[in-house]
């Protein structure tokens, strides 16, 4: 049986801390925002039934503490049970991340469980009906959703809700923070928009608004009966940081993980990539070995190169631990290692006038 290691403890040079599988791109979905462009049908080149059992052995062997499942939509592949069974048995902490479909909310959660799920992760981008439905392109996915999650929480699964934050969802943060009371998964994951797959420029947030939602969520996150964290939101750990050294209270857990250093995302296809919003490819499952390319393919290796940053990232104090969104720096510039286009943190090193504010100045310490 595989043994994994603790966040604090796992080196990022040798595994991933969380590895994301696309097992398929088939959705009923129609997302405005989908990084996978996910489509009704599965990918004639996906990853066999065979194939699939066959990496659920390589990816125990890699060992990262948290595998994800997703697609598209995972349970339209007719073999996730024995996907999901074939990982958990040997071990591996599996999470889902399935589209809110009626596929989905007829399936047996307790049968989830059992096989092995540990965490499931649903997605709200909308606080209200409408405005979840019409971000999601069909009817009824906003209750879809919710049933989806009671029926999580009834199982005993632990519960993540996904938001997306873009220039058009800004406006609904009250009413997301009270729609998530209602509801108290254990994780609420905030998601900054990533311009790739059909998400676009024209509703990304501007660095302003992001620094005001970071304080905001840095100044309530004691009080929220739920766990907050980011995805592509790097910079927010630079806020807790910030706050620690105001306070004296320093975060319980601070990831210093981001796009190819700790993450590692394999396609349906067998694509092996340093996540799904970065589609820079370093191998492929199906004649790679998924360990060797993490620790050693020059793709990985220099986004783990924190000094190799460009621009004020690679200057910044707080490099070590946020290092920006490469996948959003790809995006937005062709270059991976840019420095991230939706902070507005000037750097100590960049300061020509003292007295900006020491707690921001001040040199962080890891975990």
């Amino acid at each position: 049986m595989a043994t994994h290691p603790s966040f604090s403890e796992i080196d990022y040079a040798q595994r991933p801390f969380i590895l994301f599988w696309e097992l398929t791109r088939a959705c009923a979905l129609a997302c405005r925002h989908c990084r996978a462009v996910a489509q009704p049908q599965a990918h004639p080149d996906e990853l066999s039934a065979a194939e699939a059992l066959k990496l659920a052995d390589d990816i125990v062997r890699l060992a990262p503490p948290m595998l994800v499942l997703t697609g598209g939509d995972p349970m339209m592949r007719r073999d996730i049970f024995e996907i999901i069974e074939r990982a958990a048995s040997q071990g591996q902490r599996v999470a889902l991340s399935p589209a809110a479909t009626p596929r989905l909310v007829n399936t047996d959660f307790a049968r989830l469980r059992d096989a092995g799920v540990r965490s499931i992760s649903l997605s709200l981008d909308g606080a209200t009906q409408e405005r979840h439905d019409a971000f999601r392109g069909v009817p009824h996915t906003f209750e879809r959703t919710l049933e989806a999650a009671r029926k999580a929480k009834e199982a005993g699964i632990e519960l993540q809700i996904n938001t997306t934050v873009a220039h058009s969802t800004l406006d609904q943060t009250d009413a997301f923070i009270e729609l998530m009371k209602q509801i108290q998964p254990d994780v609420w994951s905030v998601f900054v928009l990533v311009p790739t797959g059909r998400a676009t420029r024209d509703d990304l947030p501007g660095a302003d608004e992001l620094e005001a939602l970071w304080n905001r969520l840095e100044s309530l996150r004691r009080e929220l009966p739920f766990a907050v964290k980011t995805t592509e939101g790097h910079h927010y750990r630079r806020t807790l940081l910030q706050a620690a050294r105001r306070t004296g209270i320093p975060p319980k857990h601070l990831a210093k993980t981001r796009d190819g250093k700790g993450v590692m995302f394999i396609s349906h296809v067998g694509e092996i990539q340093p996540s799904g919003f970065l589609p820079l490819t370093a191998g492929n499952v199906r004649h790679d070995d998924l360990g060797e390319v993490y620790r050693t393919h020059p793709l990985f290796t220099t986004l783990r190169n924190d000094d190799a940053l460009g621009g004020k990232c690679g200057v910044c104090e707080y490099r070590h631990i946020c290092g920006g969104s490469r996948a959003r720096a790809y995006g937005m510039t062709g270059d991976m290692m840019a420095c991230e286009p939706l902070c507005n943190y000037i750097p100590a090193a960049l300061r020509k006038a003292p007295g900006h504010g020491s707690d921001a100045a001040a040199t962080p310490t890891a975990d």
